[in-house]
């Protein structure tokens, strides 16, 4: 009985830390007046210190409730370390047909959508993350705050 007990914790204990993640870094900025301008573009540096490991990196943003649509489009432009920055547009989903994706607190809706399929693996160095969003509505309303999340994978 002893062992079986045993067995019922430490199963699911390590069933649960096969393949975690270790926050590395996290930045999002205040968009004013929560009117989000194309022409507003947000810029964030991240040094990545740890060249054999790989990384998760997201897109965050908070919203609210009254946010008109169920997805965004944003271009992605990453600087690595001694490269020119290379542009990425994305599409990414908010919603489903059952709500926000997202976690969602009174009328605040924070997202964190995974950008790359894969965890990148990145060099020594700084990176420099721009967020630009490409909607059609101009300004686009309901958007609190916008950044990146970077995300070390621990296998």
């Amino acid at each position: 009985m002893k062992y079986l007990k045993f067995l019922i914790f430490i199963v699911p204990a390590f069933s649960l830390s096969a393949c975690n993640t270790i926050d590395v870094f996290e930045k999002t900025a205040p968009i004013p007046l929560h009117e989000w301008s194309s022409h507003n573009p947000l810029s964030f540096t991240f040094q990545a210190k740890d060249s054999m490991a790989y990384y998760n990196i997201y897109f965050v943003l908070r919203h609210t409730e009254a946010y008109h649509f169920n997805n965004i489009w944003i271009d992605f432009t990453a600087t690595f370390p001694g490269k020119k920055p290379q542009t990425q547009r994305f599409n990414l989903p908010l919603a489903n047909g059952e709500g926000w994706i997202g976690t969602a607190m009174d009328d605040i809706v924070e997202q964190r959508v995974l950008l790359f399929n894969k965890p990148s693996k990145l060099d020594s160095g700084a990176y420099t993350f721009m967020v630009r969003q490409v909607m059609r509505e101009e300004p686009l309303e309901n958007i609190l705050n916008a950044g990146v999340r970077v995300e070390k994978v621990v296998r």
